[in-house]
């Protein structure tokens, strides 16, 4: 898979003129921001298909590069560094969970008690570690803080308001901290995959701790 126009053969990647422009002439700003948007899918493209060969611990942003037919340095302008391919990768499915969670139907979405919904999004967010986790663990290894992204700062969110709503009063911002610290990728993946804890456990073990934090308040 080759991206079109962008294609350079500097080692750096530094893009020359589209195919059939004139020499120095510059595309307009639409017609740039058309081939941006078409050149990222291309690479998210290449990747995905990579992911499905290998896994994702042996995609690399040399060999992305190498299957889209664009320098490295093409790459890492897209997408800054590997931990933001892998969030980019995510965003869909996490869009799609997020939407799930807000406005879906109950008792993951709004209309189920507090303590209902806390049960339910805790174990959609097993299931979807399960499928997207390793993804999100490469994405977790981001230099910026993790917590700070938008998609953890809407789960903590979200968890927090639960929390208040089911009438949790103990410092409900650091008991939701506690509660995403339960499903972290890591510790999630090496739980089923290596000690064998097999996913029901792992929801029946989070019904349990929300309703015991909730009955307890």
């Amino acid at each position: 898979m080759s991206l079109i126009p962008i294609r350079s053969d500097a080692p750096d990647g530094r893009h020359g003129a589209p195919h059939g422009a004139a020499h120095g002439a510059a595309a307009g700003p639409e017609t740039e921001r058309r081939d941006a948007a078409r050149n990222r899918e291309l690479l998210l493209c290449a990747a995905r298909e990579l992911v499905e060969e290998g896994g994702v611990d042996r995609l690399t942003m040399g060999e992305l590069a190498q299957r889209a037919g664009v320098g490295k340095g093409t790459v890492f302008r897209r997408f800054g560094s590997r931990a933001g391919l892998m969030m980019a990768l995510l965003s869909d499915a996490e869009a799609e969970f997020q939407g799930r969670f807000m406005f879906g139907a109950p008792p993951l979405g709004p209309g189920a008690s507090p303590l209902q919904r806390l049960i339910a999004v805790g174990t959609a967010r097993i299931a979807w570690l399960l499928e997207f986790g390793e993804l999100a663990r490469a994405a977790e290894e981001s230099a910026h803080n993790r917590f700070d992204v938008p998609a953890a700062v809407l789960w903590h969110r979200h968890l927090e308001m639960l929390l208040r709503e089911a009438g949790v009063t103990a410092d409900p911002w650091l008991m939701a901290s506690a509660l995403s610290a339960v499903l972290d990728p890591d510790r999630l993946l090496l739980a089923v995959r290596v000690q064998g804890i097999a996913p029901e456990r792992l929801a029946g073990t989070w019904r349990e701790l929300v309703t015991r934090v909730v009955r307890g308040a």
